[in-house]
């Protein structure tokens, strides 16, 4: 099998760049991601005839252009030997197809393989949107008709942190203070103004205890990654970095569990994080930096501590303490994270690549975690109820 390294990545900045109807211009998807693919080939020192597959993330619901992938190979002008297809797997979307993009290479079906999309959403009425997606994730027939959203259930969890540890509102929204800060150094990011935690606890409730700001926004994006075997990487004369590691786990749950479950424990999380780590042969302390996929903040503290990050039942409290933030022992998303970076759903996973990428090969800049070589990555499905994980280590 061949070694996999992640050679260049690209997008654009995270923020609202669906054009409304009405526009007499539109931006067109197509368009938005062969700029980025071209950047990210250019990156890489490679020519787009040494791709061999190409791993897309499915278009929202709202891209008029279906087949998008055959599509966007015919606007490409580029002939692949390798797969060639669209991935959709809700938050866990862009981690399957940078997944299935490292299979290519891993499996010596081409030596340079895409993971990419374009993500397009904020142009769409919010009651459209939350009918069309938010309301339907969850059982239509039963869970659907009592209210739930994604929200909603991390609301629950963090109503129940609070109550089995004694976390403060402030602790968990301590996380979207920490979040804004780094996107603040992120050109990419799409809120970068000052925030303080008094801005979030003031801000519009959502779901108790949950306010705007410990939620993520509406956001497009587009992005692209170039994979390749460590043959061409070292070929192109580029900074890159190595897979270590991968591990995954679904709890055969959709979104919520309907028999009894501890609720804030993310198992998925600990038993993907365990497979990841025996896989790479590390443990948690050896990882220098995480971004981790966290729509809500109380979300980041539960996955941070399931993956050992930080120790159990004391994320929030040492989030306040500033253990995950810049200078901190265990820097988390320091993209700015979904808060802050911007959530574009279907790519998030792929954007919080691109930011371990750029921090492993110290082009990072102002935020650039001191000595950073061993950098962890996860998505999720639902209530965490299934997880994906990867680790990154400099070359």
């Amino acid at each position: 099998m061949n070694e996999v390294t992640l050679l260049a990545a690209s997008a654009v900045p995270v923020g609202k760049i669906q054009s409304r109807p009405e526009a007499p211009d539109q931006i067109l998807e197509h368009e938005l991601l062969s700029e980025v693919v071209r950047q990210s080939l250019a990156q890489a020192n490679v020519s787009k005839t040494e791709v061999g597959a190409m791993i897309f993330a499915e278009p929202h619901i709202y891209t008029k252009q279906k087949y998008f992938a055959t599509f966007m190979a015919g606007y490409l002008g580029m002939k692949c030997e390798g797969a060639v297809m669209e991935i959709l797997g809700n938050g866990m979307t862009g981690g399957l197809v940078f997944d299935r993009a490292v299979d290519e290479v891993r499996l010596g079906r081409t030596e340079v393989a895409l993971a990419l999309g374009v993500n397009l959403e904020t142009a769409v009425p919010a009651t459209e949107h939350m009918n069309y997606t938010m309301r339907a994730t969850g059982d239509v027939d039963f869970q659907a008709p009592a209210g739930f959203t994604p929200i909603s259930w991390y609301a629950m969890d963090a109503v129940r942190y609070m109550h089995e540890t004694g976390a403060t509102r402030e602790q968990i929204s301590s996380v979207a203070v920490k979040n804004r800060k780094h996107a603040m150094l992120n050109p990419l990011a799409q809120f970068r103004k000052p925030m303080t935690i008094e801005d979030v606890l003031a801000s519009k409730p959502i779901v108790h205890p949950l306010s705007l700001l410990d939620v993520p926004p509406r956001s497009d994006g587009a992005v692209c990654l170039v994979l390749a075997s460590r043959r061409v990487a070292e070929q192109s004369g580029q900074p890159y970095v190595v897979l270590r590691g991968r591990g995954s786990y679904h709890e055969g749950v959709h979104q919520i569990a309907d028999a009894p479950a501890d609720m804030i424990a993310f198992d998925a999380a600990r038993r993907a994080g365990k497979a990841l780590y025996d896989d790479a042969g590390l443990t948690p302390d050896q990882i220098d930096i995480a971004e981790v996929y966290a729509p809500c903040t109380i979300v980041e503290i539960l996955v941070a501590e399931a993956l050992g990050l930080l120790e159990k039942g004391k994320g929030a409290e040492q989030t306040e303490a500033g253990e995950t933030t810049l200078g901190g022992r265990i820097p988390i998303n320091t993209s700015g994270g979904c808060q802050s970076r911007g959530h574009p759903a279907r790519l998030t996973p792929l954007y919080n690549a691109l930011e371990l990428y750029q921090q492993l090969t110290s082009q990072a800049g102002p935020r650039q975690v001191d000595g950073a070589r061993i950098g962890l990555m996860c998505c999720e499905l639902g209530n965490y109820n299934a997880a994906l994980t990867h680790v990154l280590e400099t070359a």
